[in-house]
């Protein structure tokens, strides 16, 4: 059993949207996974792709392939609210958060 594992931190997309994504790839392969990601038109798809790809090329320490490798654990955590104001009518300030996600992939071998 081979376990990498790749973190995207601060990724400035709200980890709500990004959990569609991961929930869709959870204990896929890797190729499969990839395939996915290259057609799915939702945008936090290319920074998991590149992510996964990442896991990847950690694992060439070991004897895994990409073949062999599935997505083990793929967790989407909330990040940092930046914290910015719109001003609205009668100089009031409406409080606005920009959210951002933690995104950790753990990637093993099939047995």
């Amino acid at each position: 059993m081979t376990r990498v594992t790749a973190t995207l931190s601060n990724y400035r997309q709200s980890p709500r949207k990004v959990r569609l994504v991961a929930d869709l790839i959870r204990g896929k392969s890797v190729p499969s996974a990839l395939q996915q990601l290259t057609f799915l038109t939702k945008r936090a798809s290319a920074p998991v792709r590149k992510l996964i790809e990442s896991a990847v090329a950690n694992a060439k320490d070991t004897d895994a392939t990409k073949d062999t490798l599935f997505i083990k654990e793929i967790r989407v955590d909330q990040g940092v609210i930046a914290k910015r104001s719109m001003p609205r009518a009668r100089g009031r300030a409406f409080p606005i958060h920009k959210h951002s996600s933690h995104i950790k992939i753990v990637l093993d071998t099939k047995k």
